[in-house]
């Protein structure tokens, strides 16, 4: 039985996070091994709601929850989780975004038949048919579409989303840390697509369902558009001269945190 990690980041996700535990039933823990919250130096009550609901909801699968010791962006805690990951020796790590946006449980079936096991990266992805879309605006919709169509020009590949908030990694292909140098901020998903095509792994995409409701968004429309063109630009041009260049506006050598709870002990 493969070995696998859930990855949850958080950062101001309080009043979700209790919501997001709660998806994992008892069918779900039987089919992971661990969960890890990892909260990003939030400011409110994200970690002690997530421990607290965390022991209570997980009664069948091992429960961690880690504060990173900087703030890293989101692109930062994925380093964290792969690095924890990879250095633990677990064979799969899935992401779901701590805002409860999207599902653990659309993943059940992949899950339980194996699906996954065919492909590096298993996508989540909120913008190709069977996917169902709650509270996401007409405008935000149309512009996924569009940013999906440009990334698929340079990889050659149907692209039907940049980033959900559900996605499962296989491990193997990580393991040498070439995305240490991608973007720390909300665009890191986008590098790490891109890397994955370029690196000749395995992509497949699956329908999600996606909902908007009281989750804090930290984005700003029309700058993070222009950072995207600006990304994608320099990997059609670069390739994968572009994907070795440093895009974090901060470099950190080593992507650590602290375990505040553990289960196992």
């Amino acid at each position: 039985m493969s070995k696998i990690l859930v990855f949850i980041p958080c950062y101001r996700c309080a009043p979700q996070v209790q919501r997001v535990l709660s998806q994992f039933d008892e069918g779900i823990q039987k089919l992971i091994d661990t969960v890890v919250v990892v909260d990003n130096q939030s400011p409110d009550d994200t970690l002690p709601t997530a421990i607290a609901s965390g022991q209570e909801q997980l009664k069948q699968c091992r429960f961690i929850a880690w504060k990173n010791i900087d703030n890293y962006g989101l692109g930062g805690s994925h380093k964290a989780a792969f690095r924890y990951a990879i250095e633990h020796d677990y064979d799969y790590l899935i992401v779901l975004h701590g805002d409860d946006q999207a599902d653990i449980r659309d993943l059940k079936p992949h899950l339980e038949s194996g699906e996954y096991a065919n492909y590096d990266c298993f996508m989540g992805a909120r913008f190709m048919p069977g996917s169902k879309l709650k509270g996401y605006s007409w405008f935000r919709t149309f512009g996924n579409h569009v940013y999906n169509l440009l990334f698929s020009i340079p990889v050659l590949k149907r692209v039907y989303d940049l980033g959900s908030g559900l996605n499962m990694y296989k491990l193997s292909p990580f393991r040498e840390f070439y995305y240490k140098n991608f973007p720390d901020d909300l665009t890191f998903n986008y590098m790490m697509l891109l890397g994955s095509y370029n690196q000749k792994q395995s992509v497949k995409f699956f329908p999600i369902t996606w909902r908007e409701e009281d989750q804090v968004s930290n984005v700003k429309l029309f700058s993070q558009a222009t950072r995207v063109l600006s990304l994608l630009a320099g990997y059609f041009f670069g390739r994968s001269r572009f994907l070795k260049t440093e895009m974090r506006k901060k470099a950190f050598d080593e992507y650590r945190g602290e375990i505040q709870f553990d289960s196992k002990n």
